[in-house]
């Protein structure tokens, strides 16, 4: 592996859950440790059903630093990923549209993801604003580029990093 550049300001590392992790993957992701640098897991291959955005966080954590997720994918009646929900806003994302249109969660989302919700907010909390831009927490994104979903939190979170 040729050595890293100290002066990188994020990795984006890619996973399909279908795929798995290779060994090439978590030496990179171990190499850039020592300096810090803001790391986003997007999780993509939504679409494919074989493994999902879940498996693919579980992966991570295992072989990874443990990596937070802001964000849960919704499903339509097909299983098909349509919408995000935010777990430290209780909004809903839904990407059949562009832009995506934004609402609140329902009652039974919201009983469903509080589990989830609680530990990220416990995370995020525990690590303070500007955790991200430190490279002290690693948020792991569910994207399907094609439909729009996830590449706006993706954004989001480099530009956190921008100046």
């Amino acid at each position: 592996m040729d050595s890293i550049d100290p002066q990188i300001s994020c990795a984006i590392f890619v996973i399909n859950p279908a795929a798995g992790i290779d060994q090439a993957t978590i030496d990179l992701w171990r190499s850039i440790d020592e300096y810090q640098t803001p790391r986003i897991v997007v999780v993509s291959q939504l679409e494919n059903q074989v493994a999902d955005f879940d498996d693919a966080v579980m992966l991570a954590n295992r072989v990874f630093d443990h990596v937070a997720t802001p964000y849960l994918v919704l499903h339509d009646d097909a299983g098909i990923p349509c919408a995000l929900i935010s777990l430290e806003t209780m909004r809903v994302s839904d990407y059949t549209t562009l832009p995506p249109i934004e609402s609140a969660c329902e009652p039974e989302h919201e009983t469903l993801v509080q589990e989830f919700r609680d530990e990220y907010l416990e995370l995020s909390t525990s690590m303070g604003d500007g955790a991200f831009a430190a490279g002290l927490l690693f948020p792991a994104i569910p994207l399907w580029i094609h439909k729009g979903i996830g590449v706006d939190i993706v954004k989001e979170y480099l530009n956190q990093i921008k100046d």
